[in-house]
């Protein structure tokens, strides 16, 4: 049986100047803009059909912690398909705080890699199909990497980072992916600093490095600039799903239509 692929709205959340959440877009993690009420996105994407949805707390700031579980709570009252929350996950306690507010998965970056046997604790404690293990990858040149793709003549490497792109960890992201995974994770959550809010097209051959390297589901993000891009992401590198935010956000294209685009084009989905 062929598994369907996966369409995925997603939310960056984070504190307005009066301490309320709100939906912010922007370009390679910089230049936030607002786009919305993060409850009511929810409800909208719900019910335009997506396959899953994903509300990613971009600051994850101590004294907004409750304030976004509380809306992760009124999220999780408005949709009825997998929620999956992240930002600022760094112990059992916070994923199982996460889960207890209606997530059905956690989105776990910075707090995996300062601390890999949180995969464990957690895949153990609560299912490895809740552990999501996210990876913001970018590019390097050099020499430091261990696993190596060609794109446009030059060897490239990819370095797991953590604080939306701006501190590099020396990480192979392809090694990393294969600890998190031998580790217990259910599904990784690949974004690309340097294709993030380009609308360029996902990073194909990151992609491509990492679903080559695991079995586990892999969720292709950052740079989707319409229907064509996700088919590529697919049927190129072999992606489980695709998450898109802006195309979605500000109305280029619904669910509907992606889906219908990659259906007549033979992609398997939920219609």
């Amino acid at each position: 049986m062929t598994l369907t692929k996966r369409i995925i709205p997603c939310i960056d959340v984070d504190l307005d100047d009066e301490g309320n959440p709100a939906v912010y877009t922007g370009v390679n993690f910089e230049d936030l803009e607002y786009t919305g009420d993060p409850v009511e996105m929810a409800k909208e994407y719900n019910e335009a059909g997506a396959d899953e949805f994903v509300f990613l707390d971009i600051t994850a700031s101590a004294e907004g912690r409750e304030t976004m579980l509380d809306t992760v709570e009124r999220v999780a009252d408005e949709v009825f398909i997998p929620l999956t929350v992240g930002g600022g996950i760094r112990t059992r306690e916070d994923i199982k705080e996460t889960l207890r507010a209606g997530a059905d998965k956690v989105s776990i970056n910075t707090g995996a890699i300062e601390n890999p046997s949180l995969i464990e604790e957690g895949a153990t404690a609560f299912g490895n199909q809740c552990i999501v293990i996210s990876v913001d990858a970018r590019r390097r040149y050099d020499e430091a990497g261990e696993y190596y793709e060609q794109i446009d003549g030059e060897s490239v490497w990819f370095e797991a980072t953590v604080k939306g792109g701006r501190e590099g960890t020396g990480m192979d992201v392809v090694e990393w992916v294969r600890e998190a995974e031998n580790r217990g994770a259910g599904e990784l959550f690949v974004n690309s600093i340097d294709a993030d809010g380009t609308k360029d097209g996902y990073d194909i051959p990151l992609t491509r490095a990492v679903t080559e390297n695991v079995d586990t589901p892999v969720i292709a993000s950052s740079g989707c600039g319409g229907p064509e891009d996700m088919y590529e992401v697919f049927t190129e590198a072999g992606a489980d799903a695709g998450l898109a935010a802006s195309i979605f956000h500000f109305g280029e294209y619904s669910i509907a239509e992606t889906k219908e685009y990659l259906d007549e084009r033979g992609v398997p989905v939920r219609l």
